[in-house]
This record gives C-alpha cells, sequence and structure tokens, in this order.
C-alpha cells in the first residue's frame, strides 16, 4: 500500500525537528540525507530479496541473488538490524554500519555518508538520535510503497527546508527549483548528450537536465552526467539525489574544481562535456588564483584574487565541446560591468563571439544573497542570425516578490524561454524586455555588458550600488556573528566581557 506525499514530507519534517535543540539547522542535512539513504537502501533490499525468493524459492542461492540487488549490505547493517536495537552506544553502531555499507559498495558509495560524528553524545544526544530513527522507522521507502518520483519530490523538500534555515550557507547546496529549471531549458539538453556542473551542490543542475528530457517523452538514460562539488557533506548529498531519483549513469567527483579540476582525459586534458552548467558562489575570494598564471584555463585571462567569477566562467567554456557545446552559468550582475582584470576577459570573450546571451533577472532570487544575479550564456557554434551579436534581456519584471526570496512561475519561465529564442518580447507589453545588439556598439562601450545600456527600462549603474550595500549587509550579519562567538569564548575562558 502506497503512502501519500503528504505523509511521507510530514514524516520527514518530524525527522528534522527531532534534531532540533543540539543540532544547529544548517546542519541537519548532515544527519537527515545518510539516515534517509540509509533507509532508503534498507527498505529496498528486503523488497529486492522478496523478489528473488519469490522468483526462484528453494532453488535460491547467494550468487543469483546477488544480480537483484543494487547494493551489497552486508550481516548486522540492515536498518532492523542496527537501528530497532535497544543496546546502548546507537551512534557508534550506526556509525559502524554505515562504513561497512560503504567499503562493501567502495565504487559506488565511498564516502557517500559524509562525516556526521554519529558517535559523538554531546553533539547529537542519544535520546534525539532515537527520535530521529522512529520518525523515520514507521516509513517503508520499498518501490512498492514509494516510487522514486515521490522520494525524489521529497528529497526536493527536505532541500528547499534546510535552504530556508541555512541563512548564508544554502547557496552551497540549494539554487531555486525555478532558476535551475529556466536555465537548463535555456540550454535545451538532447539524448545522448553529457552534462557537467563544475559546482554540483546537491545535484539540482543535474537531476533537472533528467526532468526535461523526461517531459519531452525521450529517454534520459542515454544522458551522461558528470560533477565536481568541493565540499564532502554537499557531494555526499548529489550522489544520494541521483541514487534516489534511480539514476545510476554519472560521476561526481569531491574537490576543488578551480585549483584541482578532477574530470581529466588521460592525457591530462579536461574533458569536454555539451552541456556545462553552474551557480557558482559568487563573487568567490581566495579562489587560487597563483595557480592560474600558467593554467591553459586562462585563456583571455587571470581573473582578481578576490573574485573568482571570471575564473569559473573560463573553467566552463575550456569544458565545453568544440562543435556544440554551450554554457549557461549564474553570475551576479557586477560582473557584467565590473573593470580591471574582468574588464579585459570580458572583451576578450565577446571579441571570441562566444557569449551568446545576457539575462537580468533582478536581486532576491536566492536564499542568503539578494543581490541581483544574471543568467550568462555561451555557445561554441552560433546559429548564423546571432553571430557578431548578442542577445539582452531584461526580465526582472517577471519576477514575483515572494515571502522568503522573490520567485519566477511556469508563465514567466516560458515567457523567458519564447523571448531568448524568439528574439522578441512574447506578450508585447514589456515584461520581457530585450534587444539583439552588434558587437561593435558593445565594442563602442567599452565592452560594458549593462544590460540597462542596451535595453530601455532596465536598471543601469545604481545595480553596482544594489550589489554593494547587499554584500554590506551580509558582511554584516557576519561580523555580528563573529563578536557573538568571540564574546562567548570569553566568557568561558573566564573574562569578563
Amino acid at each position: 500500500m502506497t503512502i501519500s506525499q503528504q505523509h511521507l514530507e510530514s514524516r520527514l519534517w518530524s525527522a528534522a525537528n527531532a534534531l532540533r535543540g543540539p543540532v544547529a539547522a544548517a546542519d541537519f542535512m548532515t544527519y537527515m540525507f545518510p539516515m534517509l539513504f540509509w533507509k532508503w537502501i534498507s527498505d529496498t533490499w528486503t523488497w529486492e530479496h522478496e523478489q528473488a525468493v519469490a522468483d526462484f524459492g528453494d532453488a535460491l542461492n547467494d550468487e543469483i541473488e546477488a544480480d537483484y540487488h543494487r547494493f551489497d549490505l552486508p550481516e548486522g547493517t540492515h536498518w532492523n538490524d542496527v537501528a530497532r536495537s535497544t543496546l546502548p552506544n546507537l551512534g557508534a553502531r550506526i556509525q559502524k554500519a554505515l562504513d561497512k555499507i560503504a567499503q562493501a559498495n567502495a565504487e559506488k558509495l565511498a564516502g557517500i555518508f559524509g562525516d556526521a560524528a554519529w558517535g559523538n553524545k554531546e553533539r547529537l544526544p542519544e535520546e534525539h538520535l532515537r527520535n530521529l530513527i522512529s520518525s523515520f522507522d514507521g516509513l517503508n521507502l520499498n518501490p512498492d510503497e514509494v516510487s522514486h518520483d515521490m522520494l525524489g519530490q521529497a528529497y526536493e523538500y527536505l532541500l528547499k527546508y534546510f535552504a530556508e534555515g541555512a541563512g548564508q550557507k544554502a547557496g552551497e547546496f540549494f539554487t531555486p527549483r525555478q532558476v535551475v529549471r529556466l536555465l537548463v531549458r535555456l540550454l535545451d539538453p538532447q539524448p545522448e548528450e553529457t552534462i557537467y556542473d563544475p559546482t554540483c551542490g546537491s545535484g539540482g543542475m543535474l537531476m533537472e537536465t533528467i526532468n526535461t528530457i523526461r517531459a519531452r517523452g525521450e529517454d534520459h538514460r542515454t544522458l551522461r552526467l558528470y560533477g565536481q562539488e568541493v565540499n564532502l557533506t554537499t557531494s555526499a548529498i548529489a550522489r544520494m539525489n541521483l541514487y534516489l531519483h534511480e539514476i545510476e549513469d554519472f560521476k561526481i567527483v569531491r574537490g576543488d574544481t578551480l585549483r584541482a579540476p578532477g574530470l581529466r582525459n588521460p592525457n591530462g586534458t579536461l574533458q569536454k562535456f555539451d552541456v556545462v552548467i553552474a551557480n557558482p558562489p559568487f563573487s568567490l575570494k581566495n579562489w587560487g588564483r597563483d595557480t592560474w598564471e600558467s593554467d591553459p584555463r586562462a585563456f583571455c585571462g587571470v581573473p582578481p584574487k578576490d573574485k573568482g567569477d571570471y575564473a569559473f566562467i573560463q573553467h566552463m567554456i575550456s569544458s565545453m565541446d568544440e562543435e556544440r557545446g554551450r554554457v549557461g552559468v549564474v553570475m551576479p550582475l557586477g560582473a557584467l560591468f565590473r573593470a580591471g582584470a574582468e574588464g579585459s576577459i570580458r572583451t576578450c570573450l565577446v571579441e571570441k563571439d562566444l557569449l551568446e546571451a545576457v539575462i537580468g533577472l533582478g536581486p532576491n532570487l536566492f536564499y542568503g544573497a539578494a543581490i541581483p544575479v544574471c543568467l550568462m550564456i555561451f555557445r561554441k557554434e552560433k546559429v548564423e542570425e546571432r553571430k557578431n551579436k548578442v542577445l539582452f534581456i531584461d526580465a526582472t519584471e517577471r519576477v514575483k516578490t515572494g515571502r522568503a526570496q522573490n520567485e519566477l512561475g511556469d508563465d514567466d519561465l516560458d515567457a523567458i524561454l519564447k523571448a531568448f529564442h524568439d528574439s522578441e518580447d512574447p506578450d508585447g507589453e514589456g515584461g520581457v524586455s530585450l534587444r539583439l545588439v552588434d558587437l561593435s556598439e558593445i565594442e563602442a562601450n567599452g565592452y560594458d555588458l549593462n544590460i540597462g545600456r542596451y535595453v530601455a527600462g532596465a536598471e543601469a549603474e545604481a545595480v553596482d550600488v544594489t550589489e554593494a550595500l547587499a554584500t554590506w549587509q551580509e558582511a554584516r550579519v557576519a561580523r555580528l556573528a563573529a563578536e557573538e562567538a568571540m564574546i562567548h569564548q570569553l566568557k568561558v575562558a573566564g573574562f569578563d566581557a
């Protein structure tokens, strides 16, 4: 008997609340996702075992049964063997079970359970751990009870829930799904193509390419997905996300994409992909400039040490296929007009006729980041009518004010997509303002890509102030938090603060 989506999400909400108190909201996912994945593996393993028994009966042996299982579950590591035990030191036994499962499936699951300190009772008291387990225990996550689509939606539900409570950390693992959907559809992935996200977070952009192909009634299984993510927990979440959606043809590597790109050919060169898509960290400081002076990815120049935006852009362009490659990237609006090294790189990219479109979306679309953002689309081979031109689109009027952050609806996405593909406002009422601009005009403007220079009604120079104010506010919040932590430590040390 299947359960409803609402019931599943309600139980997951209850599980997350079991962590409230000793665990900070931003760290809920460190415990929740491994627990969900372990329960799913265990319930699915039991379901597969029952299928094998039904098919072979007394003739069943270990060799035959192994073919039924996606993952090997060593003896004593099943959820029922550990989580339902009343023995003490539950966290330590969970840690041991998860380690054994990862070791038994080293090629697929190495490191997938992250680095949660299950045995640390100060960080997660056993009472809270047992409450967490109790919330999951009543759920049966086998395929008969919960489809992969339902489980995937529940996973997305958790990601959004954690993003709302994570503040500035949210951008490390969650990009709003409307923005992801828009960017993927702009790049139009096709069956049999390779898709790469160099800052893949929780895997949302890779998953959306799958969803896009499925929605068109095409075979998503021919896609090959690749990603890199620097954060251990987040890279594990991405892999779990794909497995829970029944996607297995993927490769997610962990590491710093700018300092040590992990997807290379045997000869050491970067792998090339049909679609390269990302929402990299905005204006990343200390991104590794010292290693880029001789890096072939710096084909248009070396970005400033305190802003890594154009390092990510050049890495992505260096990673796209030489014939049909295209790149879609989320950028802070300042990347369109900041001077200095970034201005030189921007000039080079435009002169090489790699930039196809700039789409302004406005501020407050992302958790923990109020600055205005845009989408930049690069293409190796433009269609004839767009060669030596750049399409500028101001879609800020299509963005609606929301509770936690601003939003794009399905009708807004459709309007922006139609404007991009047809080079005209779909409703003729200024909801999407756009213009196809010759490179000669951009050159005359000093290769400043500020949308307001080319599209009537779009904000121009004021956006730099908006970005500066938003950055100041985020820095102020971080400073206050640091001061509070320092005062606490002084009090603990016996100083009168």
